[in-house]
């Protein structure tokens, strides 16, 4: 068995995307996306990349407001140096490994996320994943998962379809509301240690 983490709203308690849009992005084009997103008229990594070139502040100083606001869930340190678990973000490596490094288990996780430049016209994005899913007919994080037993955990949008290869799914946010609507079982996530006792 596998242990598999979305990391932005799932190991965090706030979606860190989310931080850094509010402070260094545009709020109109941020509003607007997520409603195409919803509708299913924009795909995801066309909405990551259409709000973050609206991002023109410095990489450090993004870094800086992560790691000033961006809280993990409880007992998330443990479960990682515990079961050395898979996180698979639609974020980006130069926002999630400082805060893994901050939190102390930078190399007890494989991480496999986007990557971003930090450009003053406007971050561009290098996405991890760009072919499109038999299934969800968008690119998305299915293909990441490890071959055998996995077990998931998620919180949103991006967290949809690789939620249904699981195994095992604990769920909160968007993603239990959509699991729910479709009778589909998961256990709710509040934090690790209690996600750890019922591994």
């Amino acid at each position: 068995m596998r242990l598999v983490l979305d990391w932005d709203g799932t190991v965090t308690e706030r979606d860190t995307l989310d931080l850094v849009l509010q402070e260094f992005g545009d709020v109109e084009i941020y509003e607007r996306v997520e409603g195409e997103l919803e509708r299913g008229t924009m795909t995801l990594n066309e909405v990551i990349a259409a709000e973050f070139a609206t991002v023109t502040a410095s990489l450090d100083d993004v870094v800086r407001h992560v790691l000033e606001h961006a809280r993990v869930r409880r007992g998330f340190a443990e479960l990682a140096r515990a079961q050395r678990p898979l996180v698979v973000s639609s974020g980006f490596h130069e926002l999630i490994e400082p805060v893994l490094e901050r939190e102390g288990v930078l190399g007890a996780v494989e991480l496999r996320a986007n990557r971003v430049e930090a450009r003053p016209d406007g971050w561009r994005v290098d996405f991890r994943v760009s072919e499109t899913c038999e299934v969800c007919g968008e690119p998305c994080k299915r293909g990441d998962l490890p071959e055998g037993e996995v077990v998931y955990a998620g919180d949103g949008h991006s967290d949809y379809c690789v939620s249904l290869a699981a195994s095992r799914v604990f769920a909160t946010g968007s993603l239990a509301r959509w699991l729910q609507r479709r009778g589909i079982a998961f256990t709710p996530l509040t934090d690790f240690r209690r996600l750890a006792l019922e591994l």
